[in-house]
């Protein structure tokens, strides 16, 4: 639902910022102005992601605390003007006082006031770029009081200027003065940039993370910071967000579908995430069952109120994250079914130690100066790929590696603990097997400096076994070697 949300949020942002456009224009000329706008804003907005986050995003802060303050400033202009009394709707009372009157009709109106939220389901994605206290500072202090603002300004003004012409889409831009309209619409445009890069990112993370737990078809994963892991560019999944973007936006032209396709969208992952919460403070934080279960029915009763109104509106464009997560969820669990048979079979058909140890110059297979690396998901045995290529390729390198990556679940594996290597066969036959492993949120170094630090812990390895080991696996600690190491490791492994 997440993914599904990085094609709904860009729609939705740049759709409603553009769509203040409609109160310069003729009725007939709305549709076929907003519509071509809002997509050359969103290929500008894709195109621009592969230059990283870190080289724009010093635009970022500025934008977003403009745009607070100016919201702010409209929601305080607006409060003052037209109704100074709307304060009272804070209230919870008022809340229960109007579904009591709208009955039915304020029970479905839930599934748009699930739109004032939305953003925050991409939070965790940030997680990756700042520590808990700044965001919780900022969302207090400056997010929160800002969009109660903005709001209450709305309301206020609504409440004095009923809308007789239901034609405009939008009600955002109606109470903002005339005087200062444009530049409003200019800076809401780059602050829906800003928010659809902040959902943009946190589906490059989703897709890599499930990359890594083996749960996603392999994409290629560009690291756009040297200093930051969080900041990821994927080609493939851009490039299909912003065809898929420019068709619901082509396809809906209606922000009113567009807003209970994302309602859904964001219901459902908040839904899904109290659940797993409360799975987590029984399974991980050691709590006892009722605190759970108190957790769950507190919260989820409150979502699952919003979540069935969503559901509502099912046949007006809430149906559209349905799809897309059930596209989604086939193509993971093919992968991840597809992946389990090929290791099955990798498994019962790995070849025997012995036919390892009898290749020889006897029967025509020769040893050449060199390391070689055949790469395997095998963490014991002899791989049937190599005896594939001994088949086609009588030779193989003096120096024979198995190595195997693996991905725990554990967010970072330390670098001393990440090479585990062991002989396999008798010393003179020099093969061995080396089990790399990566936490999900590892950044993965380059071929280069990888085979570097591999080649650095087999040379620590064989020590191991000049000192005594026994050659059985072992965890050896290399860390990062610098520049020229790694051929002195190479020639302490050859010797």
């Amino acid at each position: 639902m997440v993914i599904g949300d990085g094609v709904l949020t860009p729609c939705m942002s740049v759709y409603s910022a553009v769509a203040g456009f409609e109160l310069s224009m003729s009725k007939e000329h709305r549709e076929y102005a907003v519509v071509p706008i809002t997509c050359v804003v969103i290929i500008c907005l894709f195109t621009l992601q592969h230059y990283g986050t870190q080289r724009v995003s010093f635009l970022f802060a500025p934008i977003v605390l403009t745009w607070l303050m100016c919201i702010t400033a409209l929601g305080i202009y607006n409060i003052a003007m037209w109704n100074p009394s709307i304060f009272e709707a804070l209230s919870p009372y008022c809340m229960f006082k109007f579904l009591k009157k709208t009955k039915k009709d304020g029970w479905m109106s839930l599934g748009g006031i699930l739109l004032c939220m939305t953003g925050s389901e991409a939070m965790f994605a940030d997680l990756g770029h700042f520590s808990y206290l700044p965001m919780q500072i900022a969302f207090t202090f400056l997010v929160y009081p800002s969009l109660i603002l903005a709001y209450m300004g709305q309301a206020a003004y609504l409440s004095k200027h009923h809308l007789i012409d239901s034609s405009y889409q939008i009600g955002f831009y109606v109470y903002v003065p005339e005087i200062i309209r444009w530049p409003v619409i200019a800076l809401a445009i780059l602050a829906a940039a800003v928010a659809s890069q902040a959902i943009i990112s946190c589906a490059f993370s989703i897709i890599n993370q499930s990359q890594s737990l083996g749960c996603f078809p392999r994409v290629k994963v560009i690291h756009t910071s040297d200093k930051i892991a969080g900041q990821i560019y994927i080609p493939e999944v851009n490039w299909t967000l912003m065809i898929l973007c420019m068709a619901v936006t082509v396809g809906f032209r209606n922000m009113k579908h567009m807003g209970n396709a994302q309602g859904l969208a964001l219901m459902t992952v908040m839904l899904v995430t109290t659940c797993l919460t409360s799975l987590v403070i029984f399974l991980c934080w050691k709590k006892p069952p009722f605190v759970a279960l108190s957790f769950l029915l507190f919260f989820g009763s409150i979502e699952a109120l919003y979540f069935s109104a969503s559901l509502m509106k099912f046949l007006d464009g809430a149906w559209l994250p349905i799809l897309l997560a059930l596209l989604l969820m086939c193509v993971m669990f093919i992968w991840h079914y597809a992946s389990g048979l090929k290791h099955e079979h990798d498994l019962h058909n790995q070849v025997s130690l012995e036919w390892l140890l009898a290749l020889g110059e006897n029967i025509g297979v020769a040893r050449v100066p060199g390391i070689g690396l055949v790469y395997t998901d095998l963490v014991s045995g002899v791989p049937s790929n190599f005896s594939r290529f001994i088949t086609n390729l009588p030779a193989y390198h003096r120096i024979l590696v198995f190595v195997c990556i693996k991905y725990v679940p554990v967010p970072f594996v330390p670098p001393p603990e990440r090479y585990l290597v062991g002989r396999v066969g008798p010393r003179e036959h020099r093969s061995y097997r080396c089990i790399v492993r990566y936490g999900y949120r590892d950044v993965h170094q380059d071929v280069n400096s990888f085979e570097t630090e591999l080649v650095a812990s087999l040379a620590d390895f064989v020590r191991m076994e000049a000192r005594g080991h026994d050659g059985g696996l072992a965890v050896v600690g290399s860390s990062r070697v610098r520049q020229g190491e790694g051929v002195k490791a190479a020639g302490a492994v050859r010797r």
